[in-house]
């Protein structure tokens, strides 16, 4: 299986299975110098890991990181080196024995069938390499990638919509995300949102998700013309990301509703003598370069495809045959999800910024 790295001066390669003795991520490209413990990536980790609430999968995974490789303490505190940094997050909680009458029936809205169609074998254990448990590497490589950045760029993302049920653009509130188990943009709608999600969930359904993406502190400049262009390569790194469906830059869809008028984002001089942008529906991008203002996106979860509903299906034999997906799963996948788009960004960021910095010094 080729094609599990992702980035060009910052890259990182995953690796692991659901169910496998543990997942990882080899960073490299990172600059040397740069202070970095298991510490600094635990917290991420710790907010993206299974078993938190009612609301998502009961796995157990202490999710503990452990740096391998690419950092140094010279006396003065552990550095990164230069070198690849290796982390490893091992499992300890599989329950392979969920997913045996799976091993020969394709689950209807998983990767089940197109798996065994271009490589002829699966690993059936709870997804193997396709499992979201394979993002909780993509959180540990997002803190290093934050560390890259630094302390000027602010990442922020939650849950803007839960199905129908939408936060009106003018009262999300990044702040309330990790203070609620939904990771909902506004504390408001949380008792209505929890009494919707425990209906899904206890008809053993599940339901689609939208989670908005706030960059501050993105300076002018990052990104390059026609094929390196930040948007691009973010929503390229944002559909990476398990059950994305849609990914939108700044205004996005809604752009095609405006007018020329409405749409432009126009330009003053503020007092300081710096351009000043009275909108932003180009989400902080323009040409593919940034602009100095807030980056911005939305990303479209589909429902968890692993329901306790009858669904129809075939097996690998080509018989017809109806499936109900047993374990533990969550009833909404972009919940959890929302650190994952942090990182994702991060680390189109940190890539960004070194590619920058290598072209212009």
């Amino acid at each position: 299986m080729s094609h599990n790295s992702f980035g060009h001066l910052f890259r990182i390669t995953t690796w692991g299975e659901s169910h496998g003795p543990a997942i990882g991520v080899v960073v490299d490209g990172c600059p040397p110098l740069i202070p970095l413990t298991e510490a600094d990536i635990q917290p991420f980790l710790d907010q993206r890991k299974p078993g938190g609430s009612r609301f998502v999968t009961q796995r157990q995974e202490a999710d503990a990181v452990k740096i391998l490789s690419g950092v140094f303490d010279d006396g003065n505190g552990p550095v990164t080196t230069g070198t690849p940094i290796s982390l490893m997050i091992e499992n300890t909680d599989q329950r392979s024995k969920d997913y045996g009458e799976i091993a020969h029936a394709f689950r209807p809205g998983h990767a089940d069938f197109t798996y065994q169609a271009k490589y002829g074998v699966r690993d059936y254990r709870g997804g193997g390499r396709s499992s979201a448990r394979e993002t909780a590497s993509r959180v540990a490589a997002g803190a290093v990638a934050r560390k890259v950045l630094g302390d000027s760029i602010q990442i922020r993302a939650g849950v803007v919509q839960l199905g129908p049920h939408r936060i009106p653009d003018d009262q999300i509130d990044f702040s309330a995300v990790y203070d609620n188990a939904l990771f909902a943009a506004s504390n408001e709608v949380v008792p209505q949102w929890e009494a919707y999600l425990d209906t899904v969930r206890k008809a053993g359904s599940s339901i689609g998700a939208i989670v908005a993406l706030e960059v501050i502190g993105v300076p002018a400049g990052w990104g390059a013309p026609l094929y390196a262009k930040l948007d691009s390569e973010l929503a390229a790194g944002l559909m990476t990301i398990n059950a994305v469906k849609g990914v939108e830059i700044g205004a996005g869809f809604e752009a095609a509703m405006l007018s020329g008028e409405e749409n432009a984002d126009e330009m003053r001089i503020g007092p300081d003598g710096e351009p000043v942008f009275l909108s932003n529906k180009a989400g902080g991008i323009l040409g593919g370069i940034s602009t100095g203002q807030p980056v911005t996106a939305r990303v479209a979860f589909k429902p968890t495809s692993s329901i306790l509903t009858h669904r129809q299906t075939i097996n690998r034999d080509g018989a017809e045959v109806d499936l109900r997906t047993k374990g533990r799963h969550d009833p909404c996948v972009a919940l959890r999800g929302v650190p994952v788009v942090e990182a994702m960004a991060a680390i189109v960021l940190a890539d960004a910024k070194l590619r920058h910095r290598a072209q212009l010094g």
